[in-house]
């Protein structure tokens, strides 16, 4: 029986509780079915293998993980979860195993995988839990596997649910084609004398036998041809990135008896696929190409014979079963490693599969101190899909709708890769997801070090001493290659507005871990219950914050390895964008200047409100200066000085406090028309 079985191994690491909003027993999911609904079989699972038993009390598991044969799905066991950030590590690897016999090899639907995660009360017990656990799915998270990637594929596979159940979930995908029957042939079995060598005078007779011959199991053969070298190819790039070897030498050594079938078989099945198709006409014999043989007769061609098939079918069936259970082998004794390398694969592939909606544009911007110098600024990492030039005094609304619409035509068209994991929250709907315009200014002006620049001290930081993790010479060792345990040290403030609370942001920050999870993020507390002073007061008393814990990070970082690097990030919702610009302007931040590393602002009033036409908001901004003497509220609407000029926006509109280079990213920004301005004058 010459039969195929498609096998999908889920890996299942970690559960990181990011923001879950109750406590209680948890509980993940997984099963599988074909996309096409043609193929209705389910994906069963076949295997399942606890790596380590889970590093936590007795009281905070029940039970085991569990198989259903009724719905052919797998669930872990239950665990508590009673705090953010709380780790739970599973460790347990699943095989879903799919039957080929009745279907086309290789499959032409996709595979959904979907990921369940099921929730019951703190307080229920035993029996009752499982059962409630049965009935309760909370949220979903599913990804589809292209048919190419079934013929083999190893993924990082970061399960997210929603925002309101916001979790990291760490697992990785492994898939192979594999042969279905136990009983396989001993490796090596193959032989030359399984070909034949067609003349002229045996042409008719040959070609009776490719047109006879099983297509479907010349397929399959083909197929399992791919699936060896891509897992071949995979175990060595593993090996290579894990710094684990892995000895295949006698495997390879053990290929040379069929490397004539992977030169012949190509020809043999374009031969016996044009037979199939087109029985009535003469077909076009494909040639090897041989010096010897073709100075004979250029009309000669390799045709296998079905015992040449099937025996190399066998032959590559026991290929394959070995190489994957030496990657089951080599994985379960580098899981950590093989997950490390796989999520840095799949971050660094992202950026490319997320730049389908982004569209790279230019934009003049007329200014008094225009200079040719900034005419070549560019992004050399990212593929540009589009890159226009507009000038600043288009209609940006306008501009933009008609550019994204544009842009989703071209996307509905577009065929996506076929080759990685698709996430089902982007593939599932794509032409539904925003378009991000990416804009870039031209002729910026060209900023010099002078007497009111925040970077004439750039040094400064090092001659405090600062990085207590790096020599005297500091910036020969920030030049240096880092180390393998280096890694920097991200720290992301969020900032809450008026009259909020230090948790506003916690869906944004829950987002931002999703992406990074190793990210040190300070919920700004200083100015809670005091949104009402001056922002001068406000953004001192952020910096001495923000100060204070990077200090105590850095400490913690270099007790245990060198501080290669800061990175250091913002985030603001509505005056909390004017309290981190403020912040941003202490002489006691300028040491830290250097480490900026992204800015987001959402609803931010940049320019405050000297012209708002909107009644009833400036009947309340009135209410606010009238009754409470809110100082803010003057500031924001330029009323606390007399002269324009001396009033404490401007002035802060006057101050250069952010690196040129510093990315900044609005949401929601009230003057959208100018703030390719605002960039250029405030970062």
């Amino acid at each position: 029986m010459s039969d195929a079985m498609q096998e999908i191994a889920i890996y299942i690491h970690r559960f990181h509780n990011l923001d879950l909003f109750q406590q209680g027993w948890y509980q993940i999911k997984l099963n599988m079915r074909w996309e096409d609904t043609e193929y209705a079989a389910l994906g069963f699972p076949s295997r399942v293998v606890q790596y380590e038993a889970p590093d936590l009390g007795s009281d905070e598991m029940l039970g085991v993980w569990r198989i259903n044969d009724k719905e052919n799905s797998f669930s872990t066991q239950p665990f508590r979860i009673k705090y953010a950030r709380q780790d739970i590590h599973l460790c347990v690897m699943i095989s879903f195993n799919f039957s080929l016999r009745n279907f086309k090899v290789p499959s032409k639907s996709a595979v959904i995988l979907k990921f369940e995660l099921l929730q019951a009360p703190i307080t229920t017990s035993g029996a009752e839990l499982l059962s409630y656990l049965d009935s309760s799915s909370v949220a979903v998270h599913e990804f589809r596997i292209p048919p190419k990637a079934l013929l083999g594929l190893h993924s990082y596979c970061p399960v997210h649910f929603d925002s309101f159940h916001s979790v990291l979930v760490d697992a990785t995908v492994h898939i192979s084609l594999l042969r279905a029957a136990s009983h396989m042939k001993g490796i090596g079995s193959c032989s030359t004398q399984d070909f034949t060598v067609g003349t002229s005078d045996a042409l008719n007779q040959d070609l009776s036998k490719a047109s006879s011959m099983d297509v479907k199991l010349a397929k399959l053969v083909k197929a399992f041809l791919i699936a060896r070298d891509t897992l071949l190819e995979d175990l060595r790039k593993l090996s290579q990135a894990t710094h684990q070897p892995i000895d295949l030498t006698e495997f390879i050594s053990n290929m040379d008896d069929i490397k004539m079938l992977d030169s012949v078989l190509q020809a043999s099945m374009d031969t016996a696929n044009d037979e199939f198709s087109r029985p009535d006409k003469q077909q076009n014999i494909p040639k090897k190409a041989n010096d010897t043989i073709a100075s004979e007769s250029n009309r000669l061609a390799y045709i296998l014979t079905e015992d040449a098939v099937s025996n190399a079918f066998h032959v590559l069936g026991a290929q394959l079963s070995y190489l994957w259970n030496i990657f089951l082998q080599f994985h379960r004794s580098n899981k950590t490693k093989v997950l490390e390398v796989l999520r840095d694969a799949w971050a660094r592939d992202r950026r490319a599969e997320w730049s389908i909606w982004m569209v790279y544009s230019k934009v003049e911007m007329p200014h008094q101190y225009i200079s040719s110098g900034g005419d070549d600024i560019c992004n050399p990492g990212v593929h540009k899909r589009v890159s226009v030039l507009r000038k600043l005094a288009d209609d940006p609304s306008q501009t933009a709708a008609t550019r994204a619409e544009l842009h989703r035509r071209s996307i509905a068209h577009m065929r996506m890769n076929n080759r990685s994991l698709q996430d089902m929250y982007i593939f599932g709907d794509p032409l539904r997801l925003p378009i991000v315009i990416v804009e870039r200014v031209i002729n910026a002006p060209r900023r010099t070090f002078s007497e009111n620049s925040y970077f004439r001290n750039v040094d400064r930081l090092d001659s405090l001493g600062l990085l207590s993790g790096f020599s005297g010479n500091s910036k020969n060792n920030i030049s240096a290659p880092p180390k393998q345990s280096d890694r920097p040290l991200k720290v992301v403030v969020f900032v809450h507005g008026f009259q909020g609370h230090h948790l506003d942001l916690r869906l944004v920050r829950n987002q931002w871990l999703l992406i990074d999870p190793k990210v040190e993020f300070l919920m700004s507390e200083a100015n809670e219950d005091k949104t009402s002073g001056d922002f001068r007061e406000m953004g001192l008393r952020l910096a001495e914050e923000v100060i204070s814990f990077v200090k105590k990070k850095m400490d913690r970082y270099s007790r245990s390895r060198a501080l290669r690097d800061i990175k250091l990030s913002f985030v603001g919702h509505s005056i909390g964008n004017i309290i981190i610009r403020t912040a941003l302007g202490e002489s006691i931040m300028e040491p830290y200047l250097r480490f900026l590393y992204t800015y987001v602002s959402i609803s931010g009033p940049h320019l405050g409100y000297l012209y708002n036409q909107n009644s009833l908001f400036n009947s309340g901004l009135w209410l606010l200066k009238k009754l409470k003497g809110t100082q803010c509220i003057h500031q924001l609407t330029f009323t606390d000085d007399p002269d324009l000029q001396n009033t404490f926006l401007y002035r802060l509109c006057q101050v250069v406090n952010v690196n040129n280079s510093f990315p900044v990213i609005f949401y929601s920004f009230v003057h959208i028309e100018i703030s390719s301005l605002l960039y250029t004058r405030n970062g």
